[in-house]
């Protein structure tokens, strides 16, 4: 099958779908196209069944804003021509899916291909519910000949905001490679007792940096500690401003964007994901297949993929002092650790890229025939 896949290429959960799925995809002999403004995060490598089509935005003085829906509308319809496209598997509603339709009503008389929306989140829960994207979002959804969201509380509360219940929005949820996140085979040297906590976003507000240092801050009171910051965004600043006040600056790292995430994740202990809201929780899934647990927050879909007091701990929103103790009685107790750990590693196999994919694939195969 040739499949094309539209997604953000930034550093951020639905660009990691959206490229690994490619990726296996491509290993299960499929031809894959990438079509976005730049090279998605995690496409590197060769593999002669996967092709990037960059997104060219052509500047003109009367634009103060160039609009890259149309121009990925056109690079859409062009790369749907010249590679005979089946699917185009748009990964969020705007502008992705609404570009990919534009390029079908341009394309009707010269090709025909379905369209696949995948929803990850804000998409939904944030820009999608604006005024002012309102009604367009909804028009994608619609027309697209299918959409999946990534857990049962993203395709309810799609139902509930835009009332498309004749849409048959599907659950796939997204995945993790077992064999590429997996805990540290020995284990590794650290000062004596130290343990590292970690978080890797984008850091948008949504992510709540700053409780994350305050909780840190609260644990390292009690046990001498790390916490190791990945990724980067707005709110990065302001979590080190947050370090230097509550005095734990010299304990806290932001080492930035990374390639290797799975390698990272095998150094920490624990992971923080305390979120205003969170679809899915892809970061905390990657952690657990690594064996580390998760403290999070109850929301959204992440109780969809961490077992309060099994995989991990969930408090609720704000609670610093709450999560901090959760995270506490983890770290203190070897025993309740190694007994979360395992579990964690057992939660992420029911997710597993091998189990998931399939699922995409007779998707596909579904609409593609139907």
């Amino acid at each position: 099958m040739r499949i094309g896949i539209v997604c953000y290429p930034t550093y951020g959960g639905s660009g990691a779908v959206a490229t690994e799925l490619g990726l296996a995809l491509a290993l299960r002999g499929h031809d894959v196209h990438f079509i976005s403004y730049a090279q998605p995060f995690r496409l590197h490598g060769f593999n002669e069944r996967v092709t990037f089509h960059e997104v060219r935005i052509g500047s003109y003085p009367l634009f103060e804003h160039p609009p890259y829906s149309l121009a990925l509308a056109v690079t859409l319809e062009q790369v749907a021509v010249r590679e005979r496209l089946d699917v185009i598997h748009a990964h969020y509603a705007i502008p992705h899916a609404t570009s990919a339709w534009l390029a079908r009503e341009i394309v009707a008389d010269k090709h025909r291909f379905r369209i696949v929306t995948t929803l990850h989140g804000t998409d939904i829960t944030l820009v999608g519910q604006d005024p002012s994207y309102f009604s367009i979002t909804r028009f994608s959804i619609e027309k697209s000949d299918a959409v999946t969201a990534v857990s049962e509380f993203l395709r309810d509360e799609t139902y509930r905001a835009f009332g498309c219940g004749d849409c048959g929005i599907e659950v796939i949820p997204n995945f993790v490679s077992l064999d590429l996140f997996h805990p540290a085979p020995d284990p590794r040297p650290t000062p004596a007792g130290e343990k590292v906590l970690m978080h890797i976003s984008n850091m948008r507000p949504v992510k709540r940096l700053l409780d994350i240092v305050r909780i840190f801050a609260r644990v390292q009171q009690e046990l001498p500690a790390r916490l190791v910051l990945v990724g980067d965004g707005p709110d990065r600043d302001a979590a080190q401003r947050e370090a230097e006040a509550l005095g734990v600056a010299a304990r806290v790292r932001c080492v930035g964007k990374i390639e290797d995430v799975a390698g990272a994740l095998r150094s920490a202990d624990l992971y923080l994901l305390p979120s205003q809201t969170e679809s899915f929780g892809l970061s905390a899934l990657e952690a657990m297949a690594t064996g580390v647990p998760v403290v999070g927050t109850r929301v959204g879909g992440l109780p969809e993929v961490v077992e309060h007091g099994v995989s991990g701990f969930l408090g609720e929103v704000g609670d610093v002092e709450g999560l901090a103790r959760g995270a506490l009685d983890l770290l203190c107790d070897r025993d309740r650790w190694r007994a979360a750990s395992a579990a964690a590693r057992a939660r992420a196999a029911l997710f597993d890229i091998d189990k998931v994919i399939p699922r995409y694939e007779a998707l596909y195969a579904a609409v593609v025939g139907g």
